[in-house]
């Protein structure tokens, strides 16, 4: 279970939340809304332990989450805004970088985002959806509860209907599997039963 206790995060010179706690267990899913500005980006920073939290406390299991920052970073997996691709890599190529990194099979990851047939391709080429979609064929090399906790900064940017159905089977695989997601959002998102956390 991930637990925050208190938190709050500044940015610049601005306090863009405080006093926020929840909690989210096994299986569950939370959507991070609120106007531009709130800070879901900066939670979800927090939460991936890039950014230090000004107060409070993140707790994993009851334990501080952020003791061991190597092992924080194992149990989950961030996509930002940014979709974190070498342009000059093809999207296989891009891929691969990770699954050395994090285990898993390639093939299977593009297929899950429907890129197949853009596998030999640069990155560089790629429309702004497909570079999208191969971000997020990295949540697909994670073996089912290798990485249990997902935070996701508005993933569907730029996806058409197909892409976001096939995002959802993903999404849907993992909690069943007891992974946890937490997604900033401004649009519907395929994660029925989520709750909702308003900043």
């Amino acid at each position: 279970m991930l637990e925050a206790r208190q938190l709050a995060c500044l940015r610049g010179e601005r306090i863009v939340f405080a006093d926020l706690s929840f909690r989210v267990a096994a299986g569950e899913a939370v959507l991070l809304v609120g106007a531009n500005g709130a800070g879901k980006s900066s939670l979800l920073r927090v939460l991936a332990g890039l950014l230090a939290p000004l107060e409070g406390a993140l707790l994993w299991q009851g334990a501080e989450a952020l003791a061991d920052r190597a092992a924080h970073a194992r149990r989950l997996r961030y996509i930002g805004h940014g979709d974190a691709l070498k342009p000059a890599l093809s999207a296989a190529e891009n891929l691969r970088f990770y699954a050395r990194l994090w285990g898993g099979q390639v093939a299977p990851a593009l297929a899950a985002l429907g890129l197949e047939a853009l596998a030999e391709l640069p990155a560089r080429v790629l429309s702004s959806g497909q570079k999208r979609r191969l971000a997020l064929a990295r949540l697909a090399l994670a073996a089912p509860g290798a990485a249990p906790l997902w935070l996701l900064d508005e993933p569907t940017v730029g996806l058409d209907a197909a892409s976001v159905a096939r995002l959802g089977v993903l999404l849907e695989h993992h909690r069943a599997a007891g992974g946890m997601v937490l997604a900033a959002t401004h649009l519907p998102l395929p994660l029925p039963g989520a709750r909702e956390l308003r900043l």
